[in-house]
C-alpha cells in the first residue's frame, strides 16, 4: 500500500459565499499517483468552510456560481440570515473577542468586525462536512458522471486564502 499526500489552496473572495469546484485537481493528483485501487480523504482546517458532493448544474449566475449553489444560499438565508453586526447572534462572546484580539496571526486581522461570522460557522455546521472519503476504482473516483467535489468558504466578510488536504491510500 503506498499512502500521498497533496494540498491546494484557494483564493476566496469576499462579500459572499465563495464556491470551488476542485473535482479537476483531486482527479489529477488520482492520476499521477498511479493508485489504482484504495481511498482518498479530502479536508479542509477551515471551521466557516465545507466539503459537499453534488451533481454539476452547468448553468450558471454573473457570479460563476452554479444554479444550485444560488438554491443552496437562497435556502440556508432564510434559515441562518447573513450576520449584520454584533448581538445578532449569542456568539461571539466576549471571551472570544477578546481571544480574537489577542492573536498575532495575519490571517485573523486584530478587529472586532472580523469575528462577525456567527452565520458561516452556522451554516458550515449544518451543512458539514470539513471531509469526504471517496472510492477509487481503476484509478478512477467513484462518483458517476455528473458528480463533483466543491468546496465551499461561508464567511464573506473578507478575501481568503483557504486550505484543502488530500490524502490517497492505495495500491
Amino acid at each position: 500500500m503506498n499512502i500521498y499526500h497533496h494540498a491546494i489552496t484557494i483564493q476566496t473572495v469576499a462579500g459572499r459565499h465563495s464556491y470551488h469546484n476542485i473535482t479537476d485537481e483531486l482527479s489529477h493528483f488520482i492520476e499521477q499517483s498511479n493508485i489504482q485501487n484504495g481511498q482518498l480523504t479530502i479536508a479542509t482546517t477551515h471551521t466557516t468552510c465545507s466539503l459537499f458532493f453534488d451533481e454539476c448544474m452547468h448553468d450558471t449566475n454573473f457570479f460563476g456560481d452554479e444554479l444550485l449553489q444560488v438554491d443552496i444560499n437562497n435556502i440556508l438565508e432564510k434559515i441562518v440570515p447573513k450576520m449584520t453586526s454584533e448581538n445578532q447572534y449569542n456568539s461571539p462572546g466576549p471571551k472570544h473577542i477578546e481571544f480574537g484580539l489577542s492573536l498575532n496571526d495575519p490571517n485573523y486581522p486584530a478587529e472586532k468586525w472580523v469575528m462577525l461570522n456567527t452565520d458561516a460557522h452556522i451554516k458550515s455546521s449544518l451543512f458539514g462536512s470539513f471531509s469526504l472519503v471517496l472510492i477509487i476504482k481503476d484509478g478512477k473516483p467513484l462518483m458517476g458522471e455528473l458528480g463533483r467535489i466543491y468546496f465551499v468558504d461561508w464567511d464573506r466578510l473578507r478575501e481568503r486564502i483557504r486550505n484543502v488536504n488530500f490524502m490517497l491510500m492505495g495500491c
